[in-house]
């Protein structure tokens, strides 16, 4: 069978696309939009950012950053080759490609918040038209694209390979992996229709070393699901077996690395005071919400996930316990948490565990600083209020404190000097060798 031959408004937009001259929307400039706006800009194409944060648009329209590893000159060559940011919705007619690149974290009741994804496309619909393509990278449960983009869309008109264009494309990013970026992490997509399929790769070469192309819209917001639930349940796993282990007076670190030298049938995954960053906390609720639609009770992932979601407790626990054998009390004790981002050597503090370590400990009378050489000030964050700066690493702050936390383990710090002059270090990383003043958590 012989393909359908396009609509003028998509004949027009292949070309476009095919030809490197079609204009690039990213909604949303944040870890996962900004660095790709810079990758389209780096190839050519022009590039237009829309953003709700007006600080953030100022920012990029003076030639700054507001993330660590996007430096100002990056910005500047961005810049350079025409990429401007906005907040003015009524500019979404100026651009051939829209891509979604939003927030989906989940509500009070941890069920999906789609609030992020539903109001980008109804502030930039009044200003859609034919010949366009909508791109959804936000991770979401599966059927977000057919069931939530789709019908608005075709609303206004616009339906998708007829007049339009719609394919999800789920984000891989990877922050602080020195080895591979935007361009050389494979990317799947999947679109509403083969036409749409095709569009959104004629879109995506440009700026992908390699695209992954999947049946359907479906089928690429699942994957992007059990990528981060494969995770999800091996983290918690070895976090549980690192509870255990603590209580057989084993150091599951020296466990994992025998494991590991198995060359065949392990992968090595280490344990730490919980999950971070914006995917894999958040994701694997998003598909036992949704299989719940079908009368399934995913037991597996929710289970993974309790584990996970309790290691902040696990790490006070053992905080009140090291405390406890030196005589002190939790109450009013001064700590200092070590490293705030989720992971080491970023600035990225989504879903931090040590955000929560940090208001469990308050909660119970703890007085709490934090020193995190990425992260100098505490971001504005909807859920915790801390008015802190980090704190300067010298042998007299290590030393002032009852009891440093280790939650993040940057290469930045100076672990000699913690070593020498802590009173007491809780090491949820695994970081330091054993000690004196060290307790593993």
């Amino acid at each position: 069978m012989h393909a359908s031959p396009l609509s003028p408004a998509l004949t027009s937009l292949q070309e476009r696309l095919t030809q490197g001259q079609a204009v690039v929307g990213i909604y949303g400039l944040g870890y996962v939009g900004l660095p790709l706006a810079l990758r389209f800009a780096e190839v050519g194409l022009r590039v237009l950012g829309f953003d709700i944060d007006p600080v953030k648009v100022e920012t990029l329209n003076r030639g700054g950053s507001y993330i660590e590893r996007l430096t100002p000159d990056l910005i500047a060559h961005a810049r350079a080759r025409g990429f401007e940011a906005t907040t003015d919705f009524a500019r979404t007619g100026e651009v051939d490609a829209l891509i979604l690149c939003v927030p989906t974290p989940l509500d009070a009741h941890r069920e999906p918040d789609l609030s992020f994804i539903i109001n980008t496309i109804e502030a930039a619909l009044p200003h859609m038209r034919p010949g366009q393509i909508v791109s959804l990278e936000s991770t979401t449960w599966p059927g977000t694209t057919d069931e939530v983009l789709a019908p608005r869309m075709a609303a206004r008109g616009l339906v998708p390979g007829d007049n339009c264009a719609l394919v999800y494309s789920p984000e891989r990013e990877d922050p602080g992996n020195p080895h591979y970026g935007t361009r050389n992490i494979p990317k799947v997509i999947g679109g509403s229709t083969p036409a749409c399929l095709a569009l959104g790769q004629a879109l995506y070469r440009h700026a992908i070393d390699q695209l992954v192309p999947v049946s359907s819209t479906r089928a690429a917001e699942m994957t992007k699901l059990l990528e981060n639930i494969h995770r999800s349940v091996n983290i918690g796993l070895v976090n549980e077996m690192k509870i255990v282990a603590d209580k057989m007076g084993i150091n599951i670190h020296e466990v994992i690395a025998a494991a590991a030298t198995k060359p065949f049938g392990f992968v090595a995954y280490q344990p730490g005071p919980g999950l971070g960053g914006h995917c894999i906390p958040i994701d694997p609720f998003y598909l036992t919400w949704k299989a719940r639609e079908y009368g399934i009770n995913t037991r597996f992932i929710e289970l993974a996930g309790e584990i996970n979601h309790h290691m902040p407790h696990w790490v006070v626990g053992k905080v009140m316990d090291a405390l406890n054998e030196r005589g002190k009390a939790l109450k009013g004790s001064r700590i200092l948490v070590l490293g705030l981002a989720y992971k080491k050597n970023i600035d990225d503090t989504r879903e931090s565990p040590a955000v929560e370590i940090m208001d469990l400990l308050q909660a119970k009378g703890a007085h709490i600083d934090y020193s995190d050489p990425h992260v100098p000030t505490f971001p504005r964050k909807r859920d915790y209020h801390f008015d802190l700066q980090s704190v300067a690493l010298t042998p007299e702050s290590i030393a002032s404190y009852d009891c440093l936390v280790l939650a993040t383990d940057h290469d930045g710090f100076d672990y000699a000097q913690l070593l020498q002059h802590a009173q007491l270090i809780v090491d949820t990383r695994g970081r330091l060798p054993s000690d004196a003043c060290v307790v593993a958590a």
